[in-house]
């Protein structure tokens, strides 16, 4: 690795850290009783409202359409996904400090692939919740309806427009496996790593 693909793996292995300062995902909810909003975020190791008190109205919104209660503290994912993205940053760390081709490679790899697990994880809790509805005590029942938010964009639902976009904390993700991809392609492109080595 030269010392250009180095600094980019330190460089994208530092954005991870965004993860714990600011939050991973914005989901918001706009209608003609909310006209200020309401919003959640997703953060790495809670979902808190946006506003002080935007999480517990959400929440009684969802207790009038018989959805779940959104309690942080029963989402799993929430405990050890601090330990996967601290863990990413250490051997991202590792790679620049050693400038091991291979072990750049594998780290492009896991980091690639835990950010599509992390999507998928994501949109499938989305599913859930806006699926898994208890319909015989919701206070309002609308057969056939669902209340799954976008994981990109902007949906309408029922007279709410919901919108979901990644927070500087998923921007900074995003920049940190940019980053690394650069660096692999950097190192797999450099002279040194298409000349074969003498027996």
């Amino acid at each position: 690795m030269t010392r250009l693909t180095r600094v980019l793996a330190a460089l994208g292995a530092i954005a991870l850290l965004g993860a714990f300062v600011w939050p991973l995902w914005s989901i918001g909810l706009v209608a003609p009783q909310y006209p200020e909003g309401l919003g959640m975020q997703i953060r790495l190791t809670t979902v808190q409202g946006a506003s002080v008190n935007d999480l517990r109205n959400i929440n009684q919104l969802n207790h009038y359409i018989g959805m779940k209660v959104i309690d942080p503290d029963a989402i799993p994912e929430l405990r050890f996904m601090p330990w996967a993205v601290g863990g990413l940053f250490v051997l991202g760390l590792v790679v620049a400090a050693t400038g091991k081709q291979k072990l750049l490679v594998s780290w492009v790899v896991v980091l690639i692939v835990g950010s599509v697990a992390g999507l998928a994880d994501f949109w499938r809790w989305t599913y859930d919740y806006g699926h898994d509805i208890d319909v015989d005590h919701a206070i309002i029942k609308i057969p056939g309806t669902f209340y799954q938010p976008p994981i990109f964009g902007v949906k309408q639902i029922l007279n709410f427009t919901a919108t979901s976009w990644p927070a500087p904390g998923g921007i900074a993700v995003m920049i940190g496996v940019a980053l690394a991809v650069a660096a692999m392609v950097l190192a797999l492109r450099s002279p040194a790593a298409r000349t074969p080595v003498a027996a």
